[in-house]
């Protein structure tokens, strides 16, 4: 972060003074909102919640080094030395204090959403990007209130183009986001189940994830994928639409998709200005829909074909979304631990399902935020494991209980289910076998690297 003055986010936030510090004029270079990882002259957000309440933080923040420090309420007492602005609310003057200085560069922001694929598009969208310019990428998953702000305020004069992935989990989130990056083009990956118990139908998902362009620049750019029916339902839509996809109708289309049965994929790109091979280093046919996506937004940005093709080949996925850990005795293990819903739960079977292993194993937890429609959905995903070919389900969690079930109606072959991690671990030591492969995936909240840990601990080093 560029440094600002007190006096300038006084001016931004419409804070405050408190207490007797009065150099307005003393530079800040830092923004954080966690006492535990402050670094010396920062401003310390204390952040509000329903569970926790950042002012409480606010004295280590300030001994451990912070300059300063934002506050909702006028404290009892104000150590000598440091500044305290009083703002009404933390989170918004966190935003306030994002909008203003992202308008300090004037780069072009790609935003993108959706309901599965967000981050991996982001990733494949900044690893193309990167070959020609300076990119700022949203770091893992803070794709949320704070995430998109704090990404933000990491903005520096070398950074040429800034990716963005927002996430939300109820209406007018999306709106609230667009707003603080006023997107130059504008990705939406899927419509899906995801949340589906906030918002009762795809739908109102829909219609949610539209709230991307209530902000958009006026030359605003859309890229949708054109194989989703319900995204399709938008057009016409007041900007440049690109659409891409497998289907014949798309602008950027992906045909001959390919594995080949280890970790990359491969199919034949065309878009408006090319036709290339392309090789993804991932696995899953539903790779295509982010490499395509990266393609439209490379060739917007006037990248070469060699120069996207070897930003393709240099994607590298975040931690925990479908990382291939090859172990000894050729098992291979497929950690896709970051989080979970139906369409997500099938793209990593199919990946599964694809690869050459002679023993394919799902170990599958629950899915959160499906409300009404959870016992029906992960039922879904079970009937899926039959057709899918795999031979063995560990099933662990409440929910997963209908994975399970359906499962075994669906034939296959081994079918266990445990009501928690603890007691799947001996099912996972009974079940594991040389040249298996293992999928493990559930939503963030069951924690299933816990599972993935406990299989390198009982494989050895490949």
């Amino acid at each position: 972060m560029e440094p600002m003055t007190i006096r300038e986010i006084l001016a931004v936030t419409g804070g405050r003074m408190l207490g007797e510090f009065d150099n307005l004029d003393r530079p800040v270079s830092r923004v954080e909102t966690d006492s535990r990882t402050i670094h010396p002259g920062s401003l310390f957000i204390p952040l509000a919640g329903e569970r926790f309440d950042g002012h409480a933080y606010i004295n280590a923040a300030l001994e451990g080094g912070a300059a300063g420090c934002f506050t909702q309420r006028e404290r009892e007492s104000y150590l000598p030395g440091k500044f305290y602005i009083k703002v009404p609310n933390t989170s918004r003057a966190l935003r306030d204090l994002a909008k203003h200085y992202r308008k300090k560069y004037n780069i072009p922001v790609v935003a993108i959403t959706g309901s599965v694929g967000k981050t991996t598009t982001k990733d494949m969208v900044a690893a193309v990007l990167g070959e020609k310019y300076r990119v700022l990428k949203t770091e893992g998953n803070l794709n949320n209130d704070i995430g998109v702000p704090m990404t933000l305020l990491r903005l520096n004069r070398e950074h040429q183009i800034a990716v963005l992935e927002l996430g939300m989990n109820h209406a007018g989130e999306i709106d609230y986001l667009s707003d603080l990056v006023e997107p130059d083009l504008a990705l939406i990956t899927n419509i899906g189940d995801s949340h589906i118990e906030f918002f009762g139908s795809r739908e109102k998902i829909l219609e949610a994830k539209s709230e991307i362009f209530h902000h958009a620049k006026p030359d605003c750019v859309a890229i949708l994928n054109g194989d989703d029916p319900l995204l399709r339902t938008l057009a016409p839509l007041p900007f440049p639409t690109v659409w891409c996809g497998a289907g014949a109708d798309n602008d950027y289309r992906a045909t001959e998709i390919r594995s080949d049965g280890g970790s990359h994929m491969f199919c034949r790109a065309r878009t408006p200005r090319l036709e290339c091979e392309v090789e993804i280093p991932a696995l899953g046919e539903h790779m295509v829909y982010p490499t395509l996506m990266a393609l439209a937004v490379g060739e917007h940005f006037g990248l070469t074909q060699e120069e996207m093709v070897r930003g393709v080949r240099h994607f590298a996925p975040t931690k925990m979304r479908m990382n291939i850990l090859h172990r000894g005795e050729d098992i291979t293990i497929l950690n896709d631990t970051y989080n979970a819903n139906p369409q997500s739960m099938r793209a990593a079977v199919e990946v599964l399902s694809s690869s050459r292993s002679p023993y394919k194993v799902a170990v599958l937890g629950d899915m959160f935020e499906l409300g009404p429609l959870a016992p029906a959905l992960h039922a879904g995903v079970g009937e899926y494991l039959g057709k899918a070919g795999v031979d063995c389900l560990v099933a662990v969690g409440e929910l997963a209980r209908h994975i399970g079930d359906a499962a075994q109606k669906s034939g296959v072959p081994e079918c266990y289910y445990c009501r928690s991690k603890e007691e799947a671990k001996p099912v996972l030591a009974k079940v594991l076998r040389p040249h298996a492969t293992v999928l493990v995936k559930a939503s963030r909240g069951m924690a299933f690297e816990e599972l993935v840990d406990y299989l390198k601990s009982v494989t050895s080093e490949g």
